[in-house]
């Protein structure tokens, strides 16, 4: 059964794979678009990064420096968007 299962991902991931492929060949994006989804990409990844941090955060001055850090990638990607 897991073998089935294995294929049947494999499968999906190729054919997501292919979907990607064949939409970003339609779309071809200029270089200052690649830097900026790039850009955003690494806000939302740091973003994530200091939600988990602020979830196990106990000290108030460490909580408050997390928070004021979102608050400013939210408003660096609103821009970007």
């Amino acid at each position: 059964m897991a073998r089935g299962w294995e294929s049947k991902d494999v499968e999906s991931q190729v054919a997501e794979s292919n979907k990607a492929a064949s939409s970003q060949g339609k779309m071809q994006k200029t270089p200052e678009q690649l830097v900026k989804d790039q850009e955003i990409q690494g806000l939302e990844l740091s973003r994530k990064r200091i939600v988990a941090d602020l979830e196990n955060a106990t000290h108030p001055n460490h909580r408050k420096s997390l928070e004021a850090a979102l608050a400013h990638l939210d408003t660096k990607l609103t821009k970007l968007k």
